[in-house]
């Protein structure tokens, strides 16, 4: 169902002044500017891979971070607020379904846990350009630099030699990590360097291959100084 565009345009205003009053305390990593780029990503990916419901992509995009598990601790938190949201702005049902699957599904770990059971994500073709998008703003030059944001405002030491990374990782084992503050370029093992082959669109295969070989050489390079080489 789509919604009327006047209708769309007084909306999509609500919802991003409520993304951007629930995200004004959060840290560089994810904040406003990561939602906008996520949101333009997103809408690009859509319409080179032909999705036609621009609007859930949009929604989906602007909503995906909100109460997100790393800062407000409940791992469902996000699709409950997105639906309350969504429904008080007497969203139609069908479209408060769409967007609120995309939120539920969307996280590294909640694939985690479905590759766990032997199951696959429930792709829908929105889900499957939101997701990417999400994924191509965590790697790559500006993926890197929220990496370390993040670990920043955790508090986290950049580097530990002695605590190598868990490479095949699980869901309990990745929520562990995170609990216990584990340092962060253990993280681009555990997630960012496995982005890559998680893509689910052409779209974002195309783009993600050279923000991977970005990863590899800051790598490369992180390893070099470390070592005072």
């Amino acid at each position: 169902m789509m919604i009327e565009e006047q209708r769309f345009e007084q909306l999509r205003a609500k919802v991003e002044a409520f993304v951007q009053d629930e995200m004004k305390d959060n840290d560089g990593s994810h904040d406003w500017f990561h939602v906008d780029r996520v949101r333009r990503t997103a809408l690009t990916l859509a319409k080179e891979e032909g999705t036609k419901d621009l609007q859930t992509v949009e929604l989906a995009a602007l909503l995906h971070d909100i109460k997100d598990w790393k800062y407000s601790g409940e791992h469902s938190a996000g699709e409950d607020a997105v639906r309350a949201f969504l429904e008080a702005e007497q969203v139609p049902a069908e479209v408060v379904d769409k967007v609120a699957h995309v939120v539920k599904f969307i996280g590294y770990k909640t694939e985690l846990g479905l590759i766990g059971q032997g199951k696959e994500v429930p792709l829908t073709p929105e889900l499957a350009v939101v997701q990417d998008a999400d994924r191509l703003d965590a790697i790559g030059a500006i993926g890197t630099a929220r990496t370390f944001t993040y670990g920043g405002m955790r508090k986290r030491a950049m580097y530990d030699p002695a605590r190598a990374p868990i490479k095949n990782i699980t869901q309990e084992a990745y929520i562990k990590q995170h609990s216990e503050n584990n340092h962060t370029v253990n993280h681009f093992y555990e997630k960012l360097l496995k982005l890559t082959d998680m893509m689910k669109t052409d779209a974002g295969r195309k783009r993600a291959k050279q923000r991977h070989e970005f990863m590899e050489l800051f790598l490369k390079q992180f390893y070099a100084e470390w070592n005072c080489e």
